[in-house]
């Protein structure tokens, strides 16, 4: 364990998050100075890795000290901050030069120097914890910064690498010309999210809401009639405004039968005005779970865009996680979907996958490469609680709270898959437009969608950028509310489909509340 004392009770996630980016296979325990003496003391430094004292002050003493303690040796920083308003996370300005910095801001910055300086090597992302790093530059881009400016702030405030400087700043560029559409005094519409909580099997890495499709097959149909009383919900809601994507993910919606697809597809169609919509993604996911029935209904009920997700291209990997298809079901599925007419066909990969190393990763990204999908997502593997991986972690090492986030691969290590990842997605002409972090990523790193220009994923750059609402039905789904000022509401439906259908009632006006405030 790292124990870690604050002197008030702020910026607790922050900490906690910072620390157990640089130590993940630690249990890291952040407590005010009262919470230790409750539990008898700080640990004694002998007993631990090192523990650290942060005393942050206060706006009236602006000053701020953090010491580590490793056995007889101590390391501090200290620093101070100009008090101004803004909660730390968004580029800090005094009116004029924005250059003063929040609490926050030097908070962090010391934490990652000491951590770094102790344990001999930084994060790729530096102090940033946030799961939306491109949020930053977006910011500074909208308030006329250039890009030098931006590079600047992020490595003297943040300490984030110079490749992902460079990442961040290019995404941030492709996401406003993505989103040009989208112009100030206008309706920003919304976006409309299905989950299909079902799938052929569960992946071993998988902790999304998913059933086996065999185990519900009889009830499928009842499952699509609720989903329909809250797409009606939704359609009376949203009357009068611009429906802008639609996605229908899960799961694997594609287990469905092709009927099964045309009625859920028909129900939005008769719900929604779709003439304005720009994109109706279907995640077929599974290789396994896709034929020439299926792909014609996608076809007949207007998608134009569908996944068709390998994760990995090694035969032994799939079996490993759990997949129950081969890669050369993965090419076929891919290849049928071409000749049924698909032209925006996205795929998944994942990076960090037990056993998979450089080699394993270029064999993917070759097989991919004489596929040339037009966009490529490129995950670097999370370990989640309520997947089968966690379990066996905790299984092999015994306690649930060091569990999640160890590293299978050194952050050298993962490092460089992920640069054979993306120079493989690079040189299939595809860009990145999209990035988004987790957390217990391997290698501390992220989650990135490549794609080829004019393919961008619109739905996946709007819940990241959060510009607009999303209502989200189904079984595990979660809606969000974006209010003029920039604040968030969101309301989740229960996980478990047959408590779903049984409190649908209850589901239903969850989100009557969050999007009428009645």
């Amino acid at each position: 364990m790292i124990p870690v004392s604050i002197d008030t009770d702020r910026f607790r996630y922050d900490i906690h998050s910072l620390v157990k980016a640089f130590c993940p296979g630690e249990e890291v325990r952040v407590c005010t100075a009262a919470e230790w003496d409750e539990r008898g003391g700080l640990p004694d430094v002998a007993s631990v890795p090192f523990l650290i004292v942060i005393r942050l002050g206060d706006d009236s003493a602006p000053d701020m000290t953090i010491q580590l303690i490793r056995g007889d040796e101590l390391r501090t920083r200290r620093g101070s901050w100009s008090p101004v308003r803004g909660s730390g996370a968004e580029l800090s300005t005094n009116g004029t030069d924005g250059s003063e910095l929040t609490q926050k801001n030097v908070l962090k910055k010391l934490l990652y120097e000491l951590l770094s300086e102790q344990l001999g090597h930084g994060l790729p992302w530096g102090s940033l914890t946030g799961i939306r790093p491109t949020r930053i530059p977006m910011q500074m881009m909208d308030a006329w910064r250039g890009d030098d400016e931006i590079h600047t702030y992020l490595r003297d405030i943040f300490n984030v690498s110079d490749e992902k400087r460079a990442l961040a700043i290019e995404i941030a560029h492709r996401e406003r010309a993505a989103l040009s559409f989208l112009e100030d005094g206008q309706d920003r519409g919304f976006s409309l999210y299905i989950g299909i909580p079902f799938c052929p099997t569960r992946c071993l890495y998988c902790s999304f809401t998913s059933y086996p499709y065999a185990s519900w097959a009889d009830r499928t149909g009842d499952y699509i009639d609720c989903v329909g009383r809250e797409l009606e919900l939704a359609a009376d809601i949203f009357a009068g405004r611009r429906l802008t994507t639609v996605y229908v993910g899960g799961g694997t919606p594609t287990t469905l039968q092709p009927h099964e697809l045309t009625r859920l597809l028909d129900m939005v169609y008769s719900r929604f005005d779709m003439d304005g919509c720009r994109e109706l993604t279907v995640e077929a996911g599974r290789p396994d779970s896709l034929d020439v029935e299926r792909l014609r209904a996608m076809k007949r009920m207007g998608v134009t865009r569908i996944s068709v997700n390998p994760q990995t291209m090694n035969d032994e990997t799939l079996v490993r996680i759990g997949r129950r298809h081969t890669v050369s079901q993965t090419i076929e599925a891919y290849e049928l979907a071409r000749s049924e007419g698909f032209d925006d066909i996205n795929m998944d990969l994942i990076l960090g996958l037990p056993g998979e190393g450089e080699r394993e990763v270029r064999r993917t990204m070759e097989e991919i490469g004489r596929l040339r999908p037009d966009d490529l997502t490129i995950h670097a593997l999370a370990v989640k609680r309520g997947s089968r991986l966690h379990e066996q972690l905790l299984s092999a090492r015994g306690t649930e709270e060091t569990a999640p986030g160890e590293d299978k691969l050194s952050s050298d290590e993962a490092d460089r898959l992920m640069h054979i990842a993306s120079e493989g997605a690079r040189s299939m002409g595809l860009s990145p437009y999209y990035l988004y972090r987790q957390k217990n990523m391997t290698g501390n790193l992220e989650n990135t969608g490549y794609a080829a220009p004019g393919h961008e994923g619109l739905y996946n750059i709007l819940i990241m950028e959060e510009l607009q609402d999303i209502v989200a039905v189904g079984a595990g789904t979660v809606s969000k509310r974006v209010y003029g000022d920039g604040r968030i509401e969101r309301c989740d439906s229960v996980r478990e489909v047959s408590q779903y259908m049984e409190r649908l009632d209850e589901m239903m006006e969850r989100k009557r509340r969050l999007f009428t405030g009645e």
